[in-house]
């Protein structure tokens, strides 16, 4: 029970204004003072939903079905002596701790089980619905994830390497640039707008302390700046989910209505009544879906798909790009890269990325990137897979998140003592080492039961530890 949660009275007079027929305000008020239920996602990236259900049942973990997301779970765990986050299976990246709620735009955004080639996550950190929307590209394509707080691009990183994600490329700009710097370049573009929080008063008592009225309509002005701007990178016949996690109509179905009156018979607002049982619940004149959080026991929440049915003139821009740092690598030395990648960890470079140059570094970029490779600056992109020196490469630590599957031959399995000592960023000695394996020399793979946790070197008896700083953590899998 959250009875200390602060709820200002004038935004319980607004939600009386707003609260559909068929709600009353009791349970509204006694569902805001209730803590919300945890909630998981799988990610596929790495694990079938079949296997980490066995994973789950083996650990005890009581699992029920976020009815939104084939992958999402209610989570019913005893975290007192290791809380989820500690645990081998999320370090690995086997799933992602993530709101229920939040995993529905991304469910919208996939409703039909589309394919996209190109999608972008306007404001993506902490990574929640981006590795989402990677899992469910299933790596292939790009996903541009842009984060407009530098201090949050980080975690954001961080969260995308954990997960195995390797075909993202990160950006830190405000959203608003998008329309005009890279037109009609998307299949689908997620817009998780940032809100006046108004639904996450159950995670946080704190979240209505500085709510006003005037905050809320200041910050819907922003919004229609976001969504003409996503509106804008989207290609003609693709899709938008527009998202927040509040309950005030001016930052929702208003923003909405703003786009299209913008842009008139371009956008098509598509029913969301289908995404799941009992989605009529939720479901506005619209189409959108208005959670008040006793509809589903979860966060206050707005989910609206849109669809662009035509071209629209983009806004012109004036660009001045600083020289492309990489180079995409010759024939030769991709084919070199490829063969000591394949005789050092058995393993393969996928076929929709290419290998490019810059200096000592060699990164993959996922091919679908390329036509906007020299249109917008990015501080990140795919995955840095080795540094060159003078007999070779050094592989890293992304090259066995992104690329191993774990059925690799060269891999050594750690005991839980070795794998903590791992994620301390120790180096190790492993006790089980299989006849017949390479020691003394040379990469290796690192597992801890049964999924792949990073990449280290032999030195004599001990493997070097490879996991880079900000995936250390001194209390793990305790």
């Amino acid at each position: 029970m959250h009875p200390n949660v602060y709820i200002p009275e004038a935004f319980l007079e607004k939600i009386r204004t707003i609260l559909p027929a068929h709600l009353n305000m009791d349970d509204f008020v006694a569902s805001c003072q209730k803590p919300l239920r945890k909630s998981i996602r799988v990610n596929t990236l790495k694990i079938s939903v079949e296997a980490f259900l066995d994973r789950a049942e083996a650990k005890g973990w009581e699992l029920s079905p976020v009815p939104w997301c084939e992958t999402g779970f209610w989570i019913d765990a005893d975290e007192s002596s290791v809380p989820l986050g500690n645990t081998a299976e999320h370090m690995s990246g086997l799933f992602y701790i993530q709101e229920a709620s939040s995993m529905m735009p991304v469910s919208a955004l996939f409703m039909h089980n589309e394919s996209y080639a190109a999608v972008l996550d306007t404001a993506a950190a902490p990574g929640s619905k981006t590795t989402q929307i990677a899992a469910l590209m299933n790596n292939e394509g790009v996903l541009v994830a842009n984060e407009y707080a530098a201090s949050r691009v980080k975690v954001l990183h961080a969260n995308i390497e954990r997960c195995g994600v390797r075909n993202a490329a990160l950006s830190n700009f405000d959203g608003r640039v998008f329309g005009g710097w890279l037109p009609e370049q998307f299949d689908a573009v997620l817009l998780d707008a940032p809100c006046s929080g108004e639904g996450t008063v159950r995670k946080d008592e704190d979240a209505m302390k500085n709510w006003t009225q005037s905050s809320v309509i200041e910050i819907a002005e922003t919004q229609k700046d976001l969504i003409e701007s996503a509106f804008h990178a989207l290609k003609p016949g693709g899709v938008m989910v527009y998202s927040t996690c509040t309950l005030s109509t001016e930052e929702n179905q208003q923003v909405c209505h703003h786009l299209k009156e913008t842009f008139g018979d371009a956008v098509e607002f598509e029913s969301l009544e289908s995404l799941f049982e009992n989605a009529n619940a939720a479901l506005t004149d619209e189409g959108f879906l208005h959670i008040f959080p006793q509809v589903y026991d979860c966060e206050g929440f707005f989910v609206a798909r849109i669809r662009k049915l035509s071209a629209v003139e983009a806004p012109n821009v004036k660009k001045r790009m600083g020289k492309f740092p990489f180079v995409k690598a010759s024939t030769k030395e991709a084919v070199d890269i490829e063969k000591q990648l394949q005789t050092a960890l058995d393993i393969e470079l996928p076929s929709d990325s290419t290998v490019w140059i810059r200096d000592k570094d060699v990164w993959l970029f996922p091919n679908a990137l390329e036509t906007m490779i020299g249109e917008l600056r990015f501080s990140r992109m795919g995955i840095k897979i080795a540094e060159a020196h003078k007999n070779g490469y050094r592989w890293q630590h992304q090259v066995a998140t992104a690329l191993a599957t774990g059925t690799e031959k060269n891999t050594i399995e750690l005991t839980i003592e070795e794998a903590r000592e791992w994620y301390m960023g120790r180096d190790v000695r492993p006790q089980n080492i299989p006849a017949g394996a390479q020691t003394g020399k040379g990469e290796v793979l690192v597992k801890y039961d049964g999924a792949i946790i990073g990449l280290g070197k032999w030195v004599s008896n001990r493997i070097k530890n490879g996991l880079p700083r900000e995936l250390v953590r001194d209390k793990n899998l305790f």
